[in-house]
């Protein structure tokens, strides 16, 4: 028997016979670093190309079958990467350690970047890339940079908005589809069924649709399970669903997304600590968690194989 990897999450006979018949194996996607905290946050953050890989590898072993990657900027590791040299010197250290790994590389990248330096990332060469499909507005204040770490800074607040429009998630969309590479429709709030809608209507995205919802971050939806259910019930036919939940709330939505049937987002670009008051030994270890959940629930844990297949991907990009 083929088990089903869509179906309408939040339909209960759906659901019902998902639990009877078995769900899909748990996608888990490693959310390895990040934009905006480094070392100062957390010693375990990899920054260069060379500790993002070794970091990438550990998740990899641990049972991640895909990397969320932010690349950093050589000459400024607390600022993200703006040039396509960057990219792919992360994405080929990442390939050569982890052969089969899904890529994901941010189109989000971190302040002050233009919309083309956002773009940087794709002609790396990843299996797929964020896609942000509401604007991100946030508030907070980012902690002092200090030596002996490499390119220390002051401390300073952040208190801006990137103003995501239809036409920047067309244009967005189209330079990923020219690359052969698969969105992951990022959504703060119910907002971004809207635009999931319009991309449908361009065909620029297809079935099945890698759609992320990210719970708890500022100005998103509250990190509760009504608001997830009621975000799950306006996405289209053919979703596969990831959660990914911020700080305090990553582990309840990752219990919940893998409860639901949907797959999970883990690591420190999300969150820095294992339990309260003691910080994450490493990305690994974030995962290593999420596997036992999945495993306590019943799931399997997807191979990168499987979940290629899963996501309608073909192998593993190679870089140049």
């Amino acid at each position: 028997m083929t088990i089903p990897t869509s179906w309408r999450y939040v339909d209960p006979y759906d659901y019902m016979q998902r639990v009877r018949e078995g769900m899909p194996p748990a996608i888990i996607c490693c959310a390895c670093n990040g934009g905006l905290q480094g070392k100062e946050y957390n010693g375990a953050i990899p920054e260069t190309p060379a500790e993002i890989a070794d970091s990438v590898f550990a998740a990899y072993e641990a049972g991640a079958s895909m990397v969320h990657v932010h690349a950093r900027d050589p000459e400024s590791l607390p600022s993200p990467a703006r040039r396509v040299e960057d990219w792919k010197k992360v994405t080929a250290r990442i390939r050569e350690r982890c052969p089969d790994i899904i890529i994901n590389n941010t189109t989000g990248g971190g302040p002050g970047m233009t919309d083309a330096e956002r773009l940087s990332s794709l002609d790396a060469r990843p299996d797929v890339a964020s896609l942000n499909l509401v604007p991100d507005m946030s508030r907070f204040a980012l902690k002092e940079r200090a030596a002996p770490l490499p390119h220390p800074r002051a401390a300073f607040e952040y208190d801006d908005c990137w103003p995501v429009s239809y036409k920047l998630v067309t244009w967005f969309a189209t330079e990923m589809k020219n690359r052969g590479i698969k969105p992951e429709l990022e959504t703060y709030h119910p907002g971004g069924a809207w635009v999931i809608r319009d991309l449908i209507q361009k065909e620029l995205v297809e079935k099945p649709y890698w759609i992320q919802t990210v719970m708890g971050y500022q100005t998103s939806s509250f990190p509760t399970v009504q608001h997830v259910l009621d975000m799950l019930r306006d996405f289209p036919d053919g979703t596969i669903w990831l959660c990914a939940g911020v700080g305090p709330y990553q582990l309840p939505m990752t219990t919940l997304a893998l409860l639901m049937g949907g797959h999970v987002r883990v690591g420190l670009e999300d969150n820095v600590y294992y339990r309260r008051g003691e910080l994450a030994r490493s990305n690994a270890q974030l995962v290593e968690r999420a596997v036992r959940v999945a495993r306590e629930l019943g799931r399997e844990v997807a191979t990168p194989a499987q979940a290629r297949e899963m996501l309608a991907l073909g192998p593993a990009r190679a870089t140049e």
